[in-house]
């Protein structure tokens, strides 16, 4: 359990880190006098408004709710208000809610995304976002807790299409729509620039306002977005299915063992030896070599088999068809193997194949066999593509209302591989005509050796909100974003992470610690 708790709370959204705000980024602050009431809300297209309450709250420590947790301290004086709304005839009720700092509010708005199956924030995020000027909004999407799943299905065992519906996309435009109208209200002027920021399912969130509501927010901060939800939730059980399969459950000292040595093989490919493998697409550790190998797990002694190296192989590769039809990304080579091949299935992947595909909670996993994924992700893909799958290449509309789109994501992602956004960006490329043209509004950034949502939460840093801002509000499109890793060894490095498609690349002199010892290159150079 601490693991899992460990692992989602890295799906909070990124708002849960402090940022330091950029000086030459930061509007002048307000300091008209803030009347804590409920606002009149005009309800957004098809809900209806049922109630508008405001409390004044008077900050010190929050306490972040649900199995997320989190505390953030020194939190100023705000005003909440809370908007519930409905969709007639869908008995949904969906809570909005508003956090205004009383005093020195920046004149900027951030809604803020979700995690796993909880659809907004927890409080962490709404109150970093107020102690650092921001009025922020956040929603509930009338569904519950990061891991809770009981409105997926109906009494009568059928997909609650509202609920499924206010999660995958309207909820989150119709918090921007409320939020907006709130400030207003509250401040007596709209936010001069608004912001959106998630990671993970926060991510998707902000990439499906992107797509369908282009002109909600002026930058979107979309960190490892879930987009492709409806591969890559049944993608991510397939290292149960091979383990099963194979009838070969290696232990997780095996699999520590198979990663240590792919990173260690690969770690050169970047010109130097610095504890990270900068482009796992290159690398290409065959864990065949690790047959024969004896591990220490637990005070026994292992052996390394046939079997054990054969189920990594598949892992790594990602999802097939019995006829070796490639269907989706495997864990990418240097990722955590524990984290979807534990004793355990996944819980979020779990839950969706069970309820949302299979529509059958008592659907035992452990019994898919090869044939049977295969069926249940191309089902997955019939049913949900249009309602989560959130990977509509066209960002024309979003380019033309002026807005920024960046966003990065660890090379190290052990929940939601880095190639499924890859391979969405250079959609988005081929679907407007040039790589330049997507330059102009919308920046992808790989992290070396960083884990799912990792950057911020003890997994390295960087000052990605600062980025954004900048670039939204001076127009400083980010060639680089500078951040500090964390390496195989454990230390601290600096890197200033390349613009998609350039990797990092040692200059041949300097120390492997320093940002400026690495250049970035485009692949095809070496």
């Amino acid at each position: 359990m601490r693991r899992l708790l460990t692992v989602l709370a890295a799906g909070v959204p990124l708002a849960a880190a402090v940022y330091l705000p950029t000086a030459s980024a930061e509007p002048q602050t307000t300091s008209t006098p803030l009347n804590c009431a409920a606002p009149s809300v005009k309800a957004p297209t098809g809900t209806k408004v049922e109630s508008v309450t405001a409390i004044s709250q008077p900050g010190g420590t929050i306490q972040g709710t649900g199995v997320l947790q989190g505390t953030v301290t020194d939190v100023p004086a705000y005003c909440e208000v809370t908007v519930t709304l409905t969709h007639p005839g869908a008995d949904d009720h969906a809570k909005v809610r508003t956090w205004l700092p009383v005093n020195g509010w920046n004149g900027r708005f951030q809604g803020l995304g979700g995690a796993a199956y909880l659809a907004g924030d927890n409080n962490v995020g709404l109150a970093t976002a107020v102690k650092n000027g921001y009025a922020a909004v956040t929603t509930d999407a009338g569904v519950g807790d990061a891991l809770d799943t009981s409105w997926a299905l109906t009494s009568q065992g059928q997909v609650n299409t509202a609920l499924l519906k206010n999660f995958a996309s309207r909820s989150q435009h119709e918090a921007a729509v409320v939020g907006k109208a709130v400030v207003d209200g509250i401040y007596g002027k709209g936010p001069a620039y608004s912001y959106f920021n998630g990671c993970s399912t926060g991510g998707r969130q902000g990439y499906m306002e992107a797509q369908r509501y282009p002109d909600d927010y002026d930058g979107i901060l979309a960190n490892a977005p879930a987009v492709n939800w409806d591969e890559f939730e049944v993608a991510t059980l397939w290292p149960q299915v091979v383990m099963n399969n194979e009838k070969t459950h290696p232990s997780s000292c095996e699999f520590n063992a198979f990663t240590a040595a792919a990173v260690k093989a690969c770690d050169k490919l970047d010109g130097v030896k610095d504890g990270l493998v900068n482009d796992p697409s290159r690398c290409d550790f065959d864990p065949r070599r690790l047959i024969g190998t004896k591990v220490v797990c637990d005070g026994k002694e292992l052996t390394i088999t046939a079997a054990d190296a054969t189920v990594v192989r598949k892992i790594w590769d990602g999802p097939r068809t019995a006829s070796g039809k490639k269907l989706w990304y495997g864990v990418p080579i240097g990722a955590d193997i524990n984290a979807l091949a534990g004793p355990d299935p996944f819980p979020v992947p779990a839950a969706w194949v069970k309820l949302w595909v299979a529509k059958d909670p008592s659907l035992d996993l452990s019994t898919i066999t090869y044939s049977r994924f295969t069926q249940l992700f191309k089902q997955s893909q019939a049913e949900y593509d249009k309602v989560i799958g959130t990977d509509d290449p066209d960002l024309s509309a979003f380019r033309k209302s002026g807005g920024k789109l960046l966003t990065w994501q660890g090379d190290a992602d052990q929940y939601i591989p880095a190639q499924g956004t890859v391979q969405y960006r250079e959609k988005v490329g081929r679907e407007l005509g040039s790589a330049k043209k997507v330059d102009d509004f919308y920046r992808l950034f790989l992290a070396p050796g960083t884990v799912h949502c990792g950057l911020n939460k003890g997994d390295g840093t960087t000052d990605d909100l600062g980025a954004l801002t900048a670039w939204v509000e001076h127009g400083k499109a980010p060639k680089t974003l500078p951040a500090t890793l964390i390496n195989a060894g454990g230390q601290s490095v600096a890197r200033d992470l390349c613009n998609y498609p350039r990797v990092l690349r040692y200059t041949g002199h300097g120390d492997p610690a320093l940002a400026s010892s690495f250049t970035c290159v485009t692949p095809s150079r070496y």
